[in-house]
């Protein structure tokens, strides 16, 4: 067993290990995964294999007949990966041409698209080029943005470095940028030739990229898998450690379930949705904190809290179900309280997500652990529980009394 995993951190620009050493994460007799994304003529693997990275150039073969690959990193990623995955395009005969970007999730900026097409215009990209993205979720949304968009489309790779890319966002094709007003209102759905994971990219993830992953791993076993939930309340400390079975086992149940769910709803018209359970208040706290401060995943691990407690208070589960999501999330290392917010901001935020139908915000609730319902939320009853959960912000503005909502009469007949 892995005795534990020193986990890189980011301290005014300096790089700080999580232990002593290196870690010894081997994972050299871990079988390669396939694990299949099925969309007709747009189906593709999502491949999962310890030390990938080093053949990236060969895999790229039956993708692309262009020698033209664009690499889009970003400073931190490019630090660690970039020369090696260079190194492997070249030897498989590609001519690489990288383009490096800011790290963070101000990154996702029409700015960013931009320069990514200067780059590709500049060196005369044809519709057979071939752009791999190389890194977390920013990186991959806006490379796949930019493929999306450059000539009408040419193909993209995704390579993802990060937990929330590897069980996440390089799955299922969203991509795109943030606006001020709300995160990833601009863009497309465009999906990837191939997802290429690599686990051992995670020796070098910040400890607390590594601890906000897990939000969208603990998501998965809340909509879909009552038995994985149980697995990674058995296993979290043993995955917070990057022990090597249980790391393994929880990426590729992770992109089991997204692909799942995007092979029976790609463009999210109907059970898609079920994966932004945790995102309609988590995308809210991100854009009011002007995407600094909260990173996706923790703002997500308050989400998948919150929303609980919401579906309780409005009597769709039992307090039961809200208290093994809370404790799993804190066993995490991951916080669940809201920020200072109010909830007129709050509400607003939300409001500008794009999930709203109608001007109606349509959320994600849990019914039990396994299963959750798509339902609409009003504006009343969100503040009543707001104002009865944080004591702070607007009342309904209606005659109605909080207490009177009958949803509310119901969660606590169940308390």
């Amino acid at each position: 067993m892995n005795p534990g995993f020193p986990i890189q951190e980011e301290s005014d620009g300096r790089l700080v290990y999580w232990g002593q050493e290196r870690p010894s994460l081997g994972m050299a007799g871990v079988a390669e995964q396939i694990i299949p994304v099925t969309l007709g003529e747009r189906s593709y693997d999502i491949v999962l294999h310890p030390g990938l990275l080093a053949t990236v150039g060969e895999r790229l073969s039956a993708l692309t007949t262009s020698p033209k690959i664009g690499v889009v990193t970003d400073r931190h990623v490019a630090n660690r990966y970039l020369q090696g995955t260079l190194r492997s395009l070249c030897k498989a005969g590609y001519d690489p041409t990288p383009i490096i970007l800011p790290p963070g999730e101000r990154t996702k900026t029409f700015g960013t698209i931009a320069k990514i097409l200067d780059a590709l215009a500049k060196h005369k990209f044809e519709r057979q080029s071939l752009l791999l993205a190389l890194g977390g979720g920013v990186i991959g949304d806006v490379t796949g943005f930019a493929a999306a968009i450059y000539q009408r489309g040419i193909p993209f790779v995704q390579v993802p470095t990060t937990l929330v890319a590897q069980v996440d966002s390089s799955v299922g094709g969203k991509t795109g940028v943030d606006h001020r007003l709300g995160k990833n209102l601009i863009g497309t759905f465009y999906q990837p030739r191939a997802v290429l994971i690599d686990p051992l990219t995670l020796r070098t993830l910040p400890r607390r990229e590594w601890i906000a992953g897990l939000a969208e791993v603990i998501k998965y076993g809340i909509i879909a898998d009552e038995e994985f939930f149980t697995f990674l309340e058995q296993e979290i400390p043993a995955l917070l450690k990057l022990d090597e079975e249980p790391v393994i086992h929880a990426i590729k149940r992770s992109c089991e379930i997204k692909a799942q769910v995007v092979a029976a709803d790609e463009r999210e018209s109907d059970r898609r949705r079920i994966l932004n359970y945790g995102h309609t208040i988590g995308h809210a706290l991100e854009s009011l904190a002007g995407y600094r401060g909260l990173i996706h995943g923790e703002a997500v691990g308050i989400g998948l809290v919150q929303e609980a407690e919401l579906a309780c208070y409005m009597g769709l589960c039992g307090r039961e179900v809200g208290e093994r999501i809370r404790s799993l999330v804190q066993r995490a290392g991951l916080s669940e309280q809201v920020s200072q917010a109010s909830f007129t901001s709050l509400w607003g935020a939300m409001q500008h997500d794009k999930k709203v139908v109608g001007g109606r915000v349509i959320g994600v609730w849990p019914v039990r652990i396994g299963e959750v319902v798509i339902r609409p939320i009003e504006q009343q009853v969100c503040a009543a529980w707001f104002q009865s959960k944080h004591g702070r912000g607007s009342r309904p503005s209606s005659g109605r009394q909080p207490g009177k909502h009958p949803a509310s009469r119901k969660a606590r007949a169940r308390r």
